[in-house]
């Protein structure tokens, strides 16, 4: 067994692996990956999985759950053109990488971008404070950045719309959906393969943007009166994340998920103090549950350490290129047993 501690596309739990294989050979007599998307079968399959993810985080009414394409690279551009208002002004708070790309592509989008605050003088290790602007439209931040390993712990008080990047760390812990105007999250962290992008909308934002001609596939209201049928969807990844959703609703939900996850950041934050032959890399605490970053104190002990990893069957440790070290990340599929496997390295050398 490996233990899968890769920062890309997500491990799942077996059950959902088992029961998507099943479906590639068998869905109703014909493969998931080539049924119609416009049958009943998968219509069914799509009401269900936006349904899924309404009662996962507990979506109040008045917010559409759509899955489109692009990733959240094109979410960035998305999320830019539909909340444009009167200002054509936006705040973005810089922690990182993907908050970096969001703003060149508000600005491509032809707004005004107002970097409210940034981490990038410490190469983005913590989460800073700021002061939002009220002659804005919207304010957006990054809630988790899986390169340089910090999270937002809580939610940013404004009195402007909010729009969150929750790429990585959504489902992984509760939250209050009613404070954000949107939410959007490539599938491949915490919710399935990639291929997905998820959406979650506040009604009132559909259709006011203040951007003339959005392209068609860009305007969120397009999507919603499709029900996220406008075009072929990502089947395959809409099912397994569906596929997910149900396996995470059946076994306590988000709250139950969440305190495992805390169970896992503490275990290996723990080791990493205490051990000296380590040291996390950012500001404590604003250490992320999800993406723990980490190197040694003595390089020289570098080729001794990445034998004991990898002979340990763990996969996916080395640490992103603009933070060097080690990253081990801890999505929700991944057991606690992967973590003590970890753990038990970092004590070996």
């Amino acid at each position: 067994m490996k233990h899968n501690f890769g920062a890309g596309p997500c491990i799942l739990p077996q059950e959902v692996f088992k029961e998507a294989s099943q479906a590639v050979v068998d869905f109703n007599g014909l493969s998931i990956l080539e049924i119609s998307h416009r049958s009943p079968d998968f219509v069914k399959v799509m009401e269900e999985a936006r349904e899924n993810v309404k009662k996962a985080l507990n979506v109040p009414n008045g917010y559409t759950v759509l899955y489109l394409q692009g990733g959240a690279s094109l979410g960035f551009l998305i999320s830019a053109m539909n909340l444009a208002g009167k200002h054509k002004k936006a705040g973005y708070i810089n922690t990182g990488a993907w908050s970096t790309k969001a703003i060149k592509e508000a600005k491509n989008a032809g707004l005004e971008v107002v970097e409210v605050a940034s981490s990038a003088d410490k190469n983005f290790s913590y989460i800073p404070e700021f002061d939002v602007p009220s002659d804005i439209d919207f304010l957006h931040y990054t809630s988790n950045n899986t390169i340089s390993g910090t999270q937002f712990k809580s939610i940013p008080d404004t009195d402007v719309p909010l729009v969150c990047d929750m790429s990585s760390d959504i489902f992984s812990k509760e939250i209050d959906v009613s404070k954000f105007d949107l939410i959007y999250a490539g599938a491949q962290k915490n919710l399935g393969p990639a291929g997905a992008t998820l959406y979650i909308v506040k009604d009132s934002v559909l259709g006011n943007s203040s951007l003339e001609n959005i392209p068609t596939y860009l305007d969120l209201e397009t999507h919603a009166k499709k029900d996220s049928m406008f075009n072929t969807p990502p089947v395959f990844s809409v099912y397994v994340a569906n596929l997910n959703l149900k396996h995470l609703l059946a076994n306590g939900g988000v709250k139950a998920i969440q305190e495992l996850n805390e169970k896992k950041a503490e275990l290996l934050y723990n080791e990493i103090d205490q051990n000296p032959n380590f040291e996390g890399t950012t500001s404590v605490k604003d250490r992320s549950l999800m993406n723990v970053t980490f190197r040694l104190t003595d390089e020289s002990k570098k080729e001794a350490f990445d034998k004991l990893w990898n002979d340990a069957n763990i996969v996916g440790l080395k640490g992103h290129r603009s933070v060097g070290g080690y990253r081990a990340s801890m999505y929700n599929a991944l057991k606690i047993e992967s973590v003590e496997a970890l753990v038990n390295v970092l004590k070996s050398l």
